[in-house]
């Protein structure tokens, strides 16, 4: 997600400088006209807006201190924008300590995305933001280069909101997943299921994405399986702060950690196929 991000930005006119964990995949955007700094300070340094789009916070974590770290290069007040899929208690915890850290130089708004690969290359993702209206002011311009932000409230609701949205993919890839081993096992062709099922009220984006590897099962992935587990984890927590019953969700999560227990997590999410297939 972050190449695409960041080569659309650049293109809509923002001075661009990115750091990548793998150098290699930092220097692949160094054509087109983008700074590659040499660690998260030198970032820091250079920069007013950060968007971070890591795995989780851990791994952002771990970028913030000792010299080469993104605390040490700051040079002045820094919105840094969680685009991670992270738990809504964990962003306002991790802005508050990033706030104390340096002195209320860094500003912490959160900003999902979906969409897959395929909207993050066109430009097109959702994005879902929470926070202070003055930093997601601040970071309008870089986020809507990338697709279409929406803010839907304080520090916290753009991951609640990724929940949300997290939830219902996993519901529609396991349900993708049975229907297409029942039709299969009726003798039904898939490319054909799927075209039926698209023309009707099943249509979805995650059926246009993933129709071709539940046809063939090639789960060369673009979204890995591994991280459903932990977003369905991060519903949970969200929905036991609330109070809010979600028993499909401690359902799917439970199907989602056995797909990982099985090995398949590396691949893409539409192993649950294979996955669901492999328990009869």
């Amino acid at each position: 997600m972050g190449a695409p991000m960041a080569s659309h930005i650049a293109r809509a006119g923002h001075p661009t400088t990115v750091w990548a964990r793998r150098r290699e995949a930092a220097d692949a955007l160094a054509g087109e006209g983008i700074t590659v700094a040499s660690t998260p300070a030198e970032l820091a340094a250079a920069s007013d807006v950060i968007i971070a789009m890591l795995p989780d916070l851990p791994q952002l974590e771990a970028l913030t201190g000792g010299p080469d770290g993104l605390w040490a290069g700051l040079g002045g007040p820094v919105v840094l924008v969680v685009s991670s899929t992270v738990s809504p208690a964990g962003v306002r915890d991790f802005a508050a300590q990033a706030a104390h850290d340096t002195h209320g130089q860094v500003h912490v708004i959160d900003a999902p995305v979906s969409g897959g690969e395929a909207k993050a290359l066109d430009g097109t993702l959702s994005i879902m933001v929470g926070g202070p209206d003055a930093d997601v002011a601040a970071a309008w311009g870089v986020l809507s280069a990338c697709g279409s932000p929406t803010h839907l409230g304080p520090l916290g609701a753009g991951a609640v909101t990724k929940a949300c949205n997290q939830l219902i993919v996993g519901a529609e890839v396991a349900a993708l997943a049975e229907a297409s081993l029942l039709a299969r096992d009726a003798g039904i062709d898939l490319a054909t299921l799927f075209d039926v099922l698209n023309r009707g009220l099943a249509s979805s984006l995650v059926l246009e994405q993933k129709r071709d590897k539940l046809t063939t099962g090639d789960f060369t992935v673009s979204g890995p399986a591994k991280f459903m587990a932990k977003d369905l984890r991060f519903a949970l927590e969200a929905a036991a702060a609330s109070q809010t019953p979600l028993p499909l969700a401690t359902f799917l999560r439970g199907q989602y950690e056995g797909l990982n227990a099985a090995g398949l997590g590396d691949l893409d999410i539409a192993v649950m196929q294979r996955y669901i297939d492999e328990q009869s």
